[in-house]
């Protein structure tokens, strides 16, 4: 089912009165989800995902725009009435009833011709238990579960019914690093296997990257960027979008554009023809670094991070603007911690050039 948000806008009136202004959750959305795809939404918190989410649902009304499923306007439809499957952040779990009547329940409100037999909604229980692999845990009641099992139970009752589009709010926050890439993996089956058209919201750059089809990154309402997942990252339209996707962050520094040459400090780092002669951020992506003796950018050595196959070399400089500089690099490469300093050459590709009053990125002399 293809999702189309059209210039979709959410305001909350304001809680000082005396202010008079309203809050702007969404601010002019637009956006087509493709039938069958998982769009993850993503932001830091107070971004409207959240809102956005509620929008599609039909839990929250829009203040201007429209929501059309497929050729279908579904804007002041009742979320019942929208044939969505949606799983929150809590789990939301009825604790009295069992595993099984927790993902019956959806169908018992089944009316007219939906209407199921209690045959027809165990079978639907079952076959939603074992897509999401608990159908051994029908007759437990959700406080003898884990988390991530209570999650799985979620899941299953949101897509019991076989909803047109499922939502998914924030599913993996309550769970341990290593129950949520598991969950995680598990929600990217489970979309491909129904096809369902899903959409995913999380503040957690690395969730989203690893299941999303496509990714919007929203800040204060506003959408920033829209696209795959590799293709934003390597590409962000400008700092704020850059900053916020990768882990570790992107390294920023203060530097100036001069003659084609690119300066971090006295350090000409890097040649860059056509771009004019300017000040700029400089975005360097934790592995765009390469240890060289003699490299161009000098910094000064904190400390080396152990992280297996690679190190992060842990360093200062003074035209950063973090206030560490993480450098990933072959574990096979020895940094002598017995030194000072530590010297970098640059991967071009892994280079970003940002403006420094609008933030906007630079390409090739383009803004």
């Amino acid at each position: 089912m293809k999702v189309v948000l059209q210039n979709l806008t959410k305001t909350f009136p304001s809680r000082n009165k005396k202010a008079g202004r309203d809050v702007v959750a969404v601010d002019d959305f637009s956006f087509e989800i493709p039938d069958g795809k998982l769009v993850g939404l993503l932001g830091p918190s107070g971004c409207g995902k959240s809102t956005t989410l509620f929008m599609i649902c039909g839990l929250l009304k829009p203040t201007e725009g429209r929501i059309f499923f497929g050729e279908e306007d579904v804007t002041n439809l009742p979320p019942e009435n929208r044939g969505v499957g949606v799983v929150f952040q809590n789990y939301a779990l009825y604790p009295h009833l069992t595993v099984k009547q927790n993902i019956i329940f959806p169908l018992q409100n089944l009316k007219g011709a939906d209407k199921l037999s209690k045959a027809e909604m165990a079978n639907r229980a079952n076959e939603a238990a074992k897509l999401v692999q608990i159908e051994d845990l029908l007759d437990r009641r959700p406080s003898e579960l884990s988390g991530g099992q209570q999650q799985r139970v979620a899941i299953a009752r949101a897509i019991v019914k076989m909803p047109r589009v499922l939502l998914l709010d924030e599913p993996l926050s309550n769970l341990d690093a290593r129950l949520r890439m598991q969950t995680r993996e598990e929600i990217r089956r489970i979309q491909r296997e129904t096809g369902i058209t899903t959409v995913f919201v999380t503040h957690d750059q690395e969730e989203a990257m690893s299941i999303s089809d496509q990714i919007v990154v929203m800040e204060k309402g506003k959408v920033q960027q829209i696209g795959k997942p590799q293709e934003v990252y390597d590409n962000p339209s400008n700092l704020f979008v850059a900053k916020f996707l990768g882990t570790p962050p992107i390294n920023v520094f203060d530097g100036t554009i001069k003659a084609g040459k690119l300066y971090i400090g006295e350090a000409n780092v890097l040649d860059v023809s056509d771009i004019s002669d300017q000040e700029v951020y400089v975005g360097i992506r934790p592995e765009g670094f390469i240890l060289q003796e003699n490299g161009p950018l000098c910094c000064t050595l904190t400390g080396v991070d152990v992280m297996g196959r690679d190190i992060s070399v842990v360093s200062t400089h003074p035209n950063a603007v973090n206030v560490s500089i993480r450098s990933i690099i072959d574990a096979e490469n020895r940094v002598d911690l017995q030194n000072s300093t530590v010297r970098f050459g640059l991967k071009p590709r892994k280079v970003l050039l940002f403006e420094k009053k609008r933030e906007m990125r630079i390409i090739n002399g383009k803004k």
